[in-house]
């Protein structure tokens, strides 16, 4: 415990007495001060014990010393150390009501009390509360370190701090989901911390922030782990009162402790990623034995079953909307996460602005990535269920529902919703709609002329698929008119229209330029 005046007031070598404020000695002394100015305030910081002779104030005065103790308890001086047989023999009355009244202790100093006894009796004081929790600092890190080392690892972490503190701990992922807590309780009350969690988080590391406590609450301060500038965790602590210098020291090794584990972490992540890339890449190039055998444990669980393939890449950014930090980062934290708590295999693939999922069909990490869509920042490809021997057939699937998705403004298409669907929307496409009109112009040049109208005609001539009765009726024209115009289209595009390949491109090329084709 740091010194009070009870502290002091019972230092038998000192033998001070209390004349006033006797219900209030239990306040810490931040330190010892002399000072005989009539106005010292400009020179405290709070929490003194201020000793004086009142060498340049009349104590005798109750118009003086009023204002000089009230003076004194607003700028946060904890006591008042009078020492009598200097200027006085005994301590005036006056000072003594005036101390009562604004409830500031007084101490009576006997002559034979240097106030250097007292400076370095509270000087001591400080030193070995200052030796102690050093000391049970450094006994706290021990402990705390045993229980890294155990089988535990950062859970056994957790329920050393809680105990030391008398409090309580938790952990929170790179996704700021909690996942490990003590005592178990105490994870129901993590969990209503996520925004402040989120906040911090935005943060770069190393940061820190201390949740006001609500009534009948306790006491939270948040702590990120990691390295670099975007923090991989959360260490949160809830105590009943503020920390003090041993706690602290216990809080900052536990923080270093489970930063070095986050970090161990981090660095068998990279490995097990790139071990995860060598395996995608035999996939691709069709080598599924041999991707199986890389795979090992780590990987061949989500090749023996079905898996879906998804793409991801950054969505547009809207010029009045704040961009999203890193999404495919925080796609990819939540993918892992929701993966490794419903202990499945998942296998994320950075690749230049995109990043391949390979995840099992109708598992938790599927979900987290259509739910992650919602948050925006990321358009998404999704490929049909597939297996190992197929996995190039579903990575251009997941890529052409990107392109779809990207195309009509989506933020998630599945390769299932372009299969089902009509090609139609595929033609709103600016290059579609450029080979259209280069296609299409020297009929319009002919047809603007006047000497007929050869679009509407050829249009007409390819919905009857060349049935010339039904194509010149709906035209109400005769059949040789029709007959005419197509052979005048022939002579115009220089190809025939006998030629099927020929008809499949007039055809699209007109539904890509109607008014009432999709995306106009």
């Amino acid at each position: 415990m740091p010194p009070t005046l009870a502290s002091l007031v019972h230092h038998s070598a000192l033998k001070l007495t209390v004349l006033a404020g006797g219900d209030r000695l239990d306040v810490p002394v931040r330190w010892a001060h002399v000072s005989e100015l009539a106005d010292p305030v400009p020179w405290m910081e709070g929490g003194e014990l201020l000793l004086t002779t009142a060498m340049k104030i009349d104590a005798a005065d109750p118009g003086t010393v009023r204002p000089y103790v009230r003076r004194l308890v607003r700028a946060g001086v904890v006591g008042l150390g009078f020492a009598v047989g200097v200027n006085y023999e005994q301590t005036p009355p006056a000072l003594v009501d005036a101390a009562a009244e604004a409830g500031l202790p007084l101490l009576e100093v006997p002559r034979r009390t240097p106030f250097i006894a007292i400076s370095k009796a509270v000087s001591a004081a400080i030193a070995a509360e200052q030796y102690r929790a050093v000391t049970a600092g450094f006994e706290a890190q021990r402990e705390l370190t045993r229980a890294a080392l155990g089988a535990d690892g950062p859970a056994g972490v957790l329920a050393r701090l809680a105990g030391y503190l008398d409090g309580w701990a938790a952990l929170y992922d790179a996704s700021g989901a909690v996942v490990a807590a003590a005592p178990e309780w105490a994870t129901r009350r993590a969990s209503r911390l996520g925004p402040q969690v989120e906040r911090l988080r935005e943060r770069s590391a190393p940061a820190s922030a201390v949740v006001a406590p609500e009534e009948g609450e306790d006491r939270v301060e948040l702590q990120s782990l990691g390295t670099g500038r975007r923090a991989r965790g959360v260490l949160a602590v809830g105590t009943g009162a503020p920390l003090g210098t041993s706690e602290r020291y216990a809080v900052n090794s536990a923080v270093a402790l489970l930063t070095l584990a986050t970090e161990r972490s981090r660095a068998l992540h990279r490995a097990e990623q790139r071990l995860g890339a060598a395996v995608w890449r035999m996939l691709l190039s069709g080598q599924a034995d041999h991707a199986r055998d890389v795979a090992g444990e780590l990987y061949g669980a989500l090749l023996d079953a079905p898996f879906r393939v998804l793409v991801a890449e950054p969505a547009p950014v809207p010029e009045e909307a704040e961009p999203v930090a890193d999404p495919l980062a925080g796609l990819a934290d939540a993918v892992e996460t929701a993966a490794s708590r419903a202990a499945e295999a998942v296998l994320a693939v950075p690749e230049g602005e995109r990043l391949v999922v390979l995840a099992p069909d109708g598992g938790a990490a599927v979900a987290a990535c259509t739910e992650f869509t919602e948050s925006g920042g990321v358009v998404l490809g999704l490929s049909a269920p597939a297996g190992p021997s197929a996995a190039a057939a579903a990575f251009r699937q997941a890529e052409q529902a990107l392109a779809v998705a990207r195309r009509r403004g989506r933020v998630l298409v599945e390769h299932e919703d372009v299969a089902a669907g009509s090609v139609l929307p595929l033609l709103a496409d600016d290059a579609v709609r450029a080979f259209a009109d280069g296609l299409l112009r020297a009929l319009r040049a002919h047809d603007a002329t006047g000497r007929g109208d050869l679009v509407a005609s050829l249009r007409a001539w390819l919905s009857r698929h060349g049935q010339w009765d039904a194509a010149a009726a709906d035209l109400g024209v005769h059949r040789h008119t029709l007959r005419y115009r197509m052979r005048r289209v022939e002579e115009i595009l220089g190809r025939s229209l006998d030629d099927p390949d020929v008809r499949m491109e007039l055809w699209l090329a007109l539904k890509a330029t109607s008014p009432a084709s999709p995306g106009e």
